[in-house]
């Protein structure tokens, strides 16, 4: 046996001895009312992941994949527990979630995936389908003016700062440490501080934020 096959023999014992601690996880996510959201979250962290070594794809069992992630993948624990309401304070303890990631938004499309996660704060006001954000963001209140509402098909990279009660359109994308305090149009790319925009429709462009 190569060294290659030893680490995938330990790789999938560890796995199935985990799998004990998370069947109260799997019983609440076959009566959970947002399944339908978890799934299609689990379908798009199993499009980006990639985990070959269980040879798992998007047509994977959903329950394998739940298992897989919730093993693995701390900051999915702390979306799943979102997606499950207040049963999670009684099923946490089983399974930590990622410490440093805060998902304070209720109101979160299906489809959503974290990079990492970590030192991230996300209490968005409400956040559209397919979303995907990098570590050590923001998405939060600016004093008392309210919180970001971010569209569908966004994408914020690593550092970004989204603040205040403005509108993120659908299929934007917030460069690496971007400060974004106004509203962004549908379909643009905003970078710097303050943001503003680069790419509009697919032009290149050189507009500010209004």
């Amino acid at each position: 046996m190569n060294t290659q096959s030893i680490k995938k023999f330990f790789f999938i014992v560890f796995f199935v001895l985990t799998v004990i601690r998370l069947i109260p996880h799997l019983l609440v996510f076959n009566v959970c009312r947002k399944k339908e959201f978890i799934i299609q979250d689990l379908k798009r962290w199993l499009k980006l992941c990639k985990p070959e070594k269980l040879q798992m794809d998007e047509d994977t069992n959903i329950q394998l994949a739940l298992l897989y992630f919730m093993t693995f993948f701390p900051e999915y624990r702390n979306l799943f527990y979102n997606r499950i309401g207040f049963v999670h304070y009684f099923l946490r303890y089983l399974c930590r979630p990622m410490k440093f990631l805060f998902l304070d938004t209720e109101d979160i499309g299906p489809g959503f995936f974290i990079q990492h996660g970590y030192s991230t704060a996300i209490a968005a006001k409400s956040i559209g389908k397919n979303c995907f954000v990098n570590h050590e963001i923001t998405l939060g209140y600016s004093e008392n003016k309210g919180q970001p509402v971010i569209g569908d098909n966004v994408f914020i990279h690593t550092g970004a700062r989204v603040i205040g009660d403005i509108v993120i359109g659908n299929n934007c994308r917030i460069g690496t440490n971007a400060v974004v305090v106004k509203s962004v149009p549908d379909n643009c790319t905003v970078v710097g501080v303050p943001a503003y925009i680069v790419k509009r429709d697919g032009v290149r462009v050189r507009e500010e934020l209004k």
